[in-house]
């Protein structure tokens, strides 16, 4: 479908450029990174804290996956795959971000970046949701089992006639083989 051909470029372009832009300037984002691993570190109790250098590498990585998602999805290379990647790569990102609770940032900071990493989220989810038109696979096995069901009951019909058949078949050369008896006896004059 066309429009297939034309939203998920236009949605990919958003991850491709937070991403490209992570990867380029990283060091806009770790602010952001650097409240994400406090957060895990005070929830996990961990020892060791990443350095400045060790982080900047996790936001370009990072960066570089979801640039990456971003394109296969604008190309239509496995779009479903690159479309949840994306949902699970924002998900730390609207965690960040989340308004509700106390932050290292005023909360009218993170509140607009929350709101679009929810809606990035909800948008390529939308998009992995997308069978293009064909079914899914719940659909399918139950297709499967239909199949099979029809099946079994055919054979299972088949397999009545074709003993209908033979018992009838049975009958029929009793018969004949008792006519042919009976002739017989008669002729014999017995």
């Amino acid at each position: 479908m066309i429009l297939r051909r034309i939203a998920r470029p236009m949605l990919a372009s958003w991850f491709v450029y937070n991403g490209v832009h992570a990867v380029t300037r990283p060091q806009e984002h770790l602010a952001a990174a650097r409240a994400g691993t406090d957060l895990v570190g005070s929830r996990v109790a961990t020892d060791t804290e990443l350095t400045d250098k060790q982080l900047t590498l996790v936001v370009r990585a990072h960066g570089a996956a979801v640039a990456l998602a971003g394109t296969t999805l604008a190309l239509g290379v496995v779009p479903r795959t690159s479309a949840l990647a994306l949902a699970a790569l924002n998900l730390p990102l609207a965690v960040v971000n989340e308004p509700l609770s106390n932050g290292p940032r005023p909360r009218s900071e993170r509140t607009p970046e929350f709101v679009r990493a929810v809606g990035a989220i909800g948008a390529a989810l939308i998009a992995g949701a997308d069978y293009e038109g064909r079914p899914g696979v719940q659909w399918r096995i139950a297709q499967a089992r239909k199949d099979l069901s029809t099946s079994a009951e055919l054979a299972g019909k088949d397999a009545q006639m074709a003993v209908h058949a033979a018992t009838d078949s049975v009958k029929d050369s009793g018969r004949r083989a008792a006519r042919r008896a009976k002739k017989a006896v008669h002729a014999t004059g017995v």
